[in-house]
């Protein structure tokens, strides 16, 4: 008799749990997007993306070779605060309700590039996906910062090859699906 009464009590307690969460998946978010994700891409991510990219370079020259990489405590402190951004910006991309584009947005590459609007139907129509996304770049920010944080140069190139696929994973899928990416292929030069 114990073993139904515990039976009957666990049943309850779930089917109250269920009820509970669909409640709450219906309330309004509390949250009012302002900037279109492109604007977080151009004003947000970009940057601090660019930053961790830029922080190691090797460049070979006439004059010889001149090589750009962190330094100083401030240097650190710097890709630091990129890092912390661009994890923090992942938030921003999922909050419902955002616009992909203004309306008056045109595709940068037409013919590779998805229109805002067929860009804006794709992640409605998968919203999951976009979630799964922007948390994966989330997680490749938080690689960037532990490389920032342990101050390696090496664990930092890695982190920033993660980071330059979990970009391509969203755009390959969003911005020109079946396209591939569209930079040209440096590999044959």
């Amino acid at each position: 008799m114990h073993h139904l009464q515990c039976l009957i009590a666990r049943t309850v307690t779930l089917v109250l749990v269920m009820l509970t969460l669909g409640c709450e998946s219906q309330q309004p978010t509390p949250y009012k997007p302002t900037a279109t994700v492109e604007d977080l891409m151009r004003s947000v991510i970009d940057p601090a993306a660019d930053a961790i990219w830029d922080a190691v370079v090797t460049e070979a020259t006439a004059s010889g070779i001149i090589e750009t990489r962190p330094e100083s405590q401030d240097d650190w402190l710097n890709l630091r605060q990129h890092a912390l951004t661009l994890a923090e910006a992942t938030n921003l991309l999922v909050i419902q309700g955002r616009r992909i584009a203004s309306p008056e947005s045109r595709s940068e590459l037409p013919g590779i590039d998805l229109h805002p609007d067929a860009i804006q139907t794709l992640g409605e129509e998968n919203w999951n996906d976009w979630v799964r996304l922007a948390s994966e770049l989330h997680d490749t920010s938080l690689v960037v910062l532990n490389a920032v944080d342990a101050q390696s140069i090496d664990a930092l190139l890695a982190a920033g090859t993660d980071l330059d696929l979990a970009c391509e994973n969203c755009h390959a899928q969003y911005w020109y699906p079946g396209h591939g990416d569209p930079r040209p292929d440096n590999s044959r030069e």
